[in-house]
C-alpha cells in the first residue's frame, strides 16, 4: 500500500546486510517511523510491544526472528530456544505457531551450516506468500461486497485493524474494501476505535485516509446503535485464530459486534488466511490461551501534546486496577461467512475443506 504516495510493506529484508526493516506501528498515526531488526531479541521485542502486530505479520516477523537467530548460532539448542521465546511473545495468534512450525520442519533436517541460508530464503518466501494470500482474500471478498450493492453508498463496519498494517501488504478485512474502492464502488467505513490500544482510531483511520477512502471513527459502543438505525450493511473483521467449527478469536470486542449484527440481520464476515485456521478439530477452542496484556494499556492513553510530541496520559485514578484481555471468541453461530484466499465458506464447511 502507499504512504504519502510511496509504496511500503510493513516488513522488508535487506539481503545485503541480512537485517530486517519494519514500520513502528506504536508511533502511528502521528509519526511514520521505520526501525531495523538486527537480532532475535529485537524481533521478539517488536512483537511483544506491538511495533508489529496482526496475526499474519507476527508470523512473518517470527520467521525472520528465527533467521536472525540462525545467523548468530545455527545450533539445535538455539533453534529450540528461539522458537520457544518467539512463541511466548504473543501466544494467541496461531500464525505465530504456524510460522515457527514451518521454520522448524525445514531447519531441523538440515545441517547447522546450511540453516541460515535456508531460514532467510524461507522467510522471504513466507513474506511473498502473505502478499499473494491477501490479494486473493481481497478479490474473494469483493465478490461479497458486489452482491450487497443495493443502494448508493455501501456502509461497512470494521473492528480493530485488519488492513495492510496487520499483514505484509493489502490486509485481510480491509483488502476487499481496497479492491472495491479501486473498482469505483461507493462505500463508507465505520471504524471502531477499538479500545484499549485504539488500533482502529490509530491505524485503520490512517490507512483509509492514505487510500482516500471515506470513513468515520466511532466509539466502540456506537456500532449497535448504527445497526439498529439501518446504517450498517455489513461487518467485516479479521481473525487471530479460527477453529475448525468456525469459531473466531479476534480483538476484544469482536464478540459484541457479532451479536449486534446477528440481532439486526446484518452479515458478519471474517477475512483471514487459511494459516489462521487451527487444524486441531478436537481442541476445546474456548480453552485456547487468551493473551492478557499490561493494565497500563487500559489506564493510559497515547496522543499528541501541545508541542506535537507523543505522550501518554493517565485516564483513571491512581491505584485503579484494570483487566486487559487482548482477544475474545465469537461462536460460529454469529459468523455469516469466512473469507480465505481459497474461497468463501460458511463456518460449517471449514472442517471438510481444511482437514485434509
Amino acid at each position: 500500500m502507499k504512504v504519502n504516495g510511496k509504496h511500503f510493506q510493513t516488513i522488508w529484508p535487506d539481503s545485503n546486510e541480512f537485517i530486517v526493516h519494519i514500520i513502528d506501528q506504536t508511533k502511528l498515526p502521528h509519526h511514520f517511523i521505520t526501525r531495523t531488526l538486527h537480532s532475535l531479541d529485537e524481533a521478539i521485542n517488536a512483537i511483544k510491544i506491538m511495533q508489529v502486530r496482526g496475526a499474519p505479520l507476527i508470523g512473518v516477523t517470527a520467521a525472520y526472528g528465527i533467521a536472525l537467530a540462525m545467523k548468530n548460532d545455527p545450533s539445535d539448542d538455539t533453534l529450540k530456544e528461539a522458537s520457544l521465546n518467539l512463541f511466548q511473545s504473543r501466544p494467541t495468534a496461531i500464525n505465530l505457531q504456524w510460522a515457527l512450525d514451518r521454520m522448524n520442519d525445514e531447519l531441523r533436517s538440515i545441517s547447522p551450516g546450511k540453516r541460515f541460508d535456508v531460514a532467510w530464503s524461507l522467510s522471504q518466501k513466507m513474506l511473498d506468500e502473505d502478499v499473494a494470500t491477501n490479494q486473493s482474500i481481497g478479490k474473494n471478498g469483493l465478490n461479497l461486497i458486489e452482491g450487497l450493492l443495493n443502494k448508493k453508498t455501501l456502509q461497512i463496519l470494521t473492528h480493530c485493524n485488519a488492513g495492510w498494517l496487520a499483514t505484509v501488504d493489502h490486509g485481510t478485512a480491509l483488502s476487499p474494501i481496497y479492491y472495491a474502492h479501486e473498482k469505483g464502488i461507493n462505500l463508507h467505513v465505520w471504524v471502531d476505535e477499538t479500545r484499549p490500544r485504539n488500533q482502529g482510531a490509530h491505524l485503520t483511520t490512517w490507512e483509509l485516509a492514505q487510500q482516500n477512502i471515506p470513513h468515520t471513527l466511532i466509539s466502540d459502543n456506537t456500532g449497535g446503535y448504527l445497526m439498529q438505525k439501518g446504517e450498517v450493511d455489513l461487518v467485516i473483521v479479521g481473525a487471530d485464530r479460527v477453529s475448525m467449527r468456525g469459531d473466531v478469536c479476534n480483538k476484544i470486542g469482536t464478540y459484541l459486534k457479532a451479536i449486534a449484527a446477528y440481532e439486526n440481520n446484518i452479515p458478519f464476515y471474517v477475512a483471514a488466511p487459511s494459516s489462521t485456521i487451527d487444524k486441531d478439530a478436537k481442541k476445546n477452542f474456548f480453552d485456547i490461551p487468551i493473551e492478557s496484556r499490561h493494565e497500563e494499556e487500559v489506564l493510559m492513553m497515547q496522543g499528541l501534546n501541545q508541542n506535537n510530541e507523543l505522550t501518554q496520559i493517565q485516564i483513571a485514578p491512581h491505584g485503579t486496577r484494570a483487566y486487559n484481555p487482548a482477544f475474545d471468541i465469537t461462536p460460529h453461530k454469529y459468523v455469516t461467512k469466512i473469507i480465505t484466499e481459497d474461497g468463501i465458506y460458511s463456518p460449517q464447511e471449514l472442517e471438510s475443506i481444511y482437514s485434509q
